[in-house]
């Protein structure tokens, strides 16, 4: 009887195959993390608690606190017209529009 010493395994995956599948699954996993927790990967006009509020005459912006005015010089967006994430549609349109000291909307002058 002959008796012969052989083990069987499997080869090792090669390192960067498994360097892949890690990383690939990490962002798998972020990126339901995010769907399912309802996060958006906008960044919001102003953090939570404040709101936006647009400078009389210019194109400057500033956060308040809920519950207190806007400070002097500021006047709050008009109703439906009001930012909620950098570069959404009404972010870009103040950038080229303000309200004057009548609290019309009027465009502003190019390099204003």
């Amino acid at each position: 009887m002959r008796i012969t010493n052989r083990v069987h395994r499997t080869p090792a995956a090669p390192a960067g195959r498994a360097t892949r599948s890690v990383r690939g699954l990490v962002l798998a996993c972020a990126a339901a993390a995010a769907v399912l927790t309802g996060c958006s990967m906008e960044e919001a006009t102003c953090g939570g608690g404040e709101y936006p509020v647009l400078s009389v005459g210019g194109t400057g912006s500033a956060c308040v606190p809920n519950g207190e005015e806007p400070p002097e010089g500021y006047t709050r967006y008009p109703e439906g017209k009001v930012p909620e994430h950098v570069g959404d549609k009404w972010d870009t349109y103040w950038r080229t529009h303000t309200v004057d000291e009548h609290g019309r909307i009027v465009e502003v002058p190019e390099g204003g």
